[in-house]
């Protein structure tokens, strides 16, 4: 073989595998994007599922709380009416002063109970949640904390946008629940301050600290059922969610959803 030929061999060679390895480059690179591209695709399908197990939840929540209301109103409200009927005719009937009056106090703590009773019905039946704006239920959830009287709890806004989903709606309660909960149930705060912002780049940013005795996040197992209940909360609807505590200075949330571009 001649010297042309010989170059000519080692210069097809040279070609060959240069191409062979560009060709392997660009399966791997091709490779590695689909993998992308299919990881991206599982996250999505993965987020998309837990969406629709969290709108299942609420909507067998919210069924649920209906059947507890009329059943509290058809069945144990309709007992206690009678009961109160019974009592208002031994009242009637009986003629010994000390038995009058205690049939009396019975008679007013059924009485009593009918109307807690019709109250609690009625909040559950109305679905309080589709009907009112977040700032009132929130507030009215801060009222009710308040009446326990185990700590000052305050709520602020600025919240200016258009009033949020059910969805949302429900998870920012159920978070402000679980926090009030936890805070007056381990922390021996004193006081519980809420906020709630939003601006042209955020839907709403929700802020909830404690002035209690804090935690180490890391002794707690699993960061706590609870903690893990508001984070799984915030994921699924798209919040930010970060919480830091803080032993002896006190437990603060920070749950921000900004707006899609």
């Amino acid at each position: 073989m001649g010297k042309t030929e010989l170059l000519i061999t080692v210069v097809l060679f040279n070609i060959f595998f240069l191409g062979f390895i560009v060709a392997i480059m660009v399966y791997i690179r091709k490779y590695k994007q689909r993998k992308k591209e299919y990881l991206v695709e599982i996250q999505m399908k993965n987020e998309i599922h837990q969406k629709e197990i969290l709108a299942t939840q609420l909507e067998i929540q919210e069924s649920t709380m209906k059947q507890i209301g009329r059943e509290l109103h058809d069945n144990i409200g309709q007992k206690l009416t009678l009961v109160s009927l019974y009592t208002q005719q031994l009242l009637h009937e009986n003629k010994v002063p000390d038995v009058t009056d205690r049939i009396e106090q019975v008679s007013q703590i059924i009485n009593h109970s009918i109307e807690d009773l019709r109250s609690l019905s009625k909040t559950l039946t109305d679905n309080k949640i589709h009907h009112n704006g977040i700032v009132n239920l929130i507030q009215d959830e801060v009222d009710l904390a308040n009446t326990l009287k185990k700590c000052n709890v305050s709520f602020i806004n600025d919240y200016q946008e258009d009033d949020l989903t059910f969805e949302h709606k429900s998870v920012m309660l159920r978070i402000i629940q679980e926090f009030i909960q936890n805070s007056m149930k381990h922390s021996e705060c004193k006081n519980i301050n809420i906020k709630l912002h939003s601006d042209e780049n955020t839907l709403w940013d929700l802020q909830v600290r404690d002035d209690g005795k804090g935690f180490n996040p890391s002794e707690i197992k699993s960061n706590g059922i609870g903690l893990t209940n508001m984070k799984n909360r915030a994921q699924i609807i798209g919040a930010d969610f970060t919480l830091t505590s803080e032993k002896n200075v006190g437990t603060s949330l920070k749950i921000v959803l900004k707006k899609q571009p």
